[in-house]
């Protein structure tokens, strides 16, 4: 079974390979499922779309960005299938390349509706940005991007920022905040400092 690391380089390396104008072994265009991809290189005009991925723990996120004609956009209900038919036709490269490069298989299972945001760019032209979340398949004891964080300080950091917070009076006021013995009950001013000022009485 492939590891995480293992998975992570193969999909960059088929990530490598899907600029515009990128030729396969063969020297002949990569098709992935794009609209620049259609019609004549030369003749035609050209459309700007294309896409990137970013790893979100064990998560795919395939972003697509694309510009279209307003009219086509208000062409609601086929605008938004063909945007998540064309993001799907994405994963379908992804998986297809990379099955090639590693002789592995890759499982993207796709995780709720794709996201789409259209922005006018004219009175006749708009920019679409869109993404559609993926689970990785055999991607273990990975954790999600947005699992809440835990304090995993061990005792004696905890002690050592007591000790410090205590020693430069942060908490003066109060006696309470983020450092200080009432969060961390064992810490104790350090012992090994002496000076003039440790000697002079203190305001109380």
């Amino acid at each position: 079974m492939a590891s995480v690391l293992d998975i992570v380089r193969g999909i960059s390396t088929v990530m490598a390979n899907t600029h515009d104008g990128a030729l396969d072994e063969n020297g002949d265009p990569i098709k992935v499922g794009l609209n620049r991809e259609e019609g004549d290189p030369i003749l035609d005009s050209r459309v700007m779309d294309g896409f990137k991925v970013q790893f979100m723990g064990p998560v795919l996120r395939i972003k697509y960005s694309s510009e279209l004609p307003l009219k086509e956009v208000h062409k609601t209900n086929k605008f938004e299938g063909e945007i998540e038919a064309t993001i799907n036709d994405v994963a379908s490269f992804i998986k297809k390349e990379y099955k090639k490069l590693t002789g592995s298989s890759l499982t993207l299972t796709a995780e709720g509706e794709p996201s789409i945001l259209v922005q006018n760019m004219s009175r006749i032209r708009t920019w679409v940005q869109s993404h559609r979340d993926y689970k990785i398949g055999g991607m273990k004891d990975v954790l999600e991007v947005t699992s809440p964080s835990e304090d995993r300080l061990d005792d004696a950091v905890r002690d050592w920022l007591g000790m410090n917070a205590n020693k430069a009076k942060l908490s003066k006021a109060t006696g309470t905040g983020w450092f200080g013995n009432d969060r961390f009950p064992s810490s104790k001013d350090p012992e090994n400092v002496k000076g003039k000022r440790d000697e002079e009485p203190r305001e109380s």
